[in-house]
């Protein structure tokens, strides 16, 4: 039976997962990935490091194929998104990518909002004016880098790259697309005025395609990298969120995913684009379903830092990680952490605030609180940044009836005991969910044929444990909840003179 392979650029990790199409689930495997913020705000990351954990992870994942008896029958690469990856005549990246999560180009977000009819844009574009979009960054690059501006010769998205680096072929999935502000919402194709916007000619764009398309077979040059054989096919690629929230199940009305990745991300899946442009707009991975959704620019790489931090005075058990020694800490501290409010803004915040200024807080910090109280704190901060969001979705008139959770957080029992004592609705964990991957890898099989039923997913992924929600906590999540949103409405004026500091 033909295997399939799905490739995961992420934000903190590459991740590679091999899978069959009866539902065997055969090899994981995954490489760090270095997150550069050497100023406030900035978030980049090296494609080359990217490709080369790629190769790496390809060439164990070829081995497990071959111990398996089976031949590699297609490849879908899935990745962050819109990273702005920049491309010389050569093919050589230009400088290091700059990231979703990047809040550098507040200035240049501000000149297009004065300067375009947002409106009008939105109608367009199904984008709102924020830091997400690739115009701004352009823009940024054009006054600081001059040179490198002058160099560019393509834009990609992440795993755009990577699947360019296989076969060769310059093309762009549509959610990059999307997200990228430079599409046509209902056309599907880039217009040249909107790629203006960021200074760019047509030429300098890739063809825009769906992830079911196959848009390449893997080059001798991949194939003596990777150890893939040469021609293998390798489809378009998947948005990581879109992949994951397909993986977990979400694919009807009031359908929800909580993603607990190196970012936040909050998921539904529509018929019809959704009309706020406080949040995101993209395609589900099912033809047809759009995937309104939210983004919250620091979850995991927000705890992840602090886990960094703090790591040097936490004791730890035989065979704990630091995470898993603080979650103990926090089981030990009561509700609330004794007054202590964390706003997760490390990186700037996108949706629904869409501001890059936005600044992380620890708001009533005292003698008397410790780790465990900090770590429970930056916890509730990100569940209260999932009810802010929850009730953006309320008010665009998006039903949000059954959650489930996915990614790397989600196997933090404590931190799902939060999330749902906070949003007081059950959360549906899953087994056998190892994230984006497992959707790139099903769509590369439906592209050849592997699947013939979208509904086909359920094999690889069963419910798990549902986390209820414990009633006499919400009066007091209630109470929190109104500090933390009142926090940052009282603080926002500060951010911008603390960016310029």
């Amino acid at each position: 039976m033909a295997l399939l392979v799905g490739l995961d650029i992420g934000t903190t990790s590459t991740i590679g997962t091999l899978i069959r199409p009866d539902g065997a689930m055969l090899a994981t495997t995954s490489r760090p990935v270095r997150l550069y913020a050497e100023h406030a705000g900035w978030a980049e990351e090296e494609a080359e490091e990217w490709w080369a954990n790629a190769c790496a992870i390809l060439r164990e994942l070829s081995a497990a194929a071959t111990m398996a008896g089976d031949a590699i029958a297609c490849v879908g690469v899935t990745g962050m998104l819109p990273a702005v990856v920049l491309l010389d005549a050569d093919d050589r990246p230009i400088r290091r990518s700059i990231q979703q999560s990047d809040a550098r180009a507040g200035v240049e977000v501000e000149e297009m909002r004065r300067s375009v009819d947002e409106r009008a844009f939105f109608a367009r574009t199904g984008c709102g004016i924020n830091q997400q979009l690739v115009a701004p960054t352009l823009r940024w690059i054009e006054k600081h880098e001059p040179d490198a501006f002058a160099r560019i010769a393509t834009v990609f998205g992440s795993y755009d790259f990577v699947t360019h680096r296989l076969t060769g072929a310059r093309t762009v999935e549509q959610n990059w697309a999307l997200e990228s502000g430079f599409l046509l919402l209902e056309e599907r194709q880039f217009a040249d005025d909107l790629l203006a916007l960021g200074g760019l000619r047509p030429d300098q764009m890739a063809a825009v395609r769906a992830p079911l398309d196959i848009v390449g077979g893997v080059t001798a040059a991949a194939a003596a990298a990777t150890g893939l054989a040469q021609g293998t096919p390798v489809i378009a690629g998947v948005a990581d969120h879109a992949a994951s929230t397909f993986a977990a199940g979400v694919v009807a009305d009031g359908d929800v995913l909580l993603k607990f990745g190196g970012s936040g991300d909050i998921m539904a899946a529509t018929r019809a684009p959704v009309g706020d442009p406080r949040l995101y707009n993209d395609f589900h991975v099912i033809p047809g379903l759009f995937m309104p959704n939210g983004c919250m620019a620091a979850s995991g790489a927000a705890l992840n830092w602090l886990a960094a931090t703090v790591a040097a005075g936490v004791a730890r058990g035989e065979g704990q990680t630091v995470h898993q020694a603080l979650d103990r800490l926090a089981v030990a501290t009561a509700p609330g952490a004794e007054g202590l409010i964390f706003l997760p803004y490390v990186l700037g915040e996108k949706t629904p605030l869409h501001d890059p200024d936005a600044r992380g807080v620890l708001l009533g910090l005292g003698l008397h609180h410790g780790t465990g109280h900090v770590w429970r704190a930056a916890l509730e901060g990100i569940a209260f940044g999932f009810r802010h969001h929850l009730d953006v979705f309320a008010e665009a008139g998006l039903a949000a009836d059954r959650f489930r959770a996915s990614d790397g957080g989600a196997s933090s029992r404590i931190w799902m005991q939060i999330v749902a004592d906070v949003i007081q609705r059950p959360i549906q964990l899953l087994k056998g969910h190892p994230g984006s991957a497992l959707g790139a890898a099903f769509v590369a099989g439906f592209a050849i044929g592997a699947f013939d039923r979208w509904d086909q997913i359920d094999r690889f992924v069963a419910a798990g444990e549902t986390i209820q929600p414990n009633p006499s906590l919400a009066g007091r999540y209630d109470r929190l909840y109104g500090i933390y949103r009142e926090a940052y409405e009282r603080l926002r004026t500060l951010f911008p003179l603390l960016a310029a500091a």
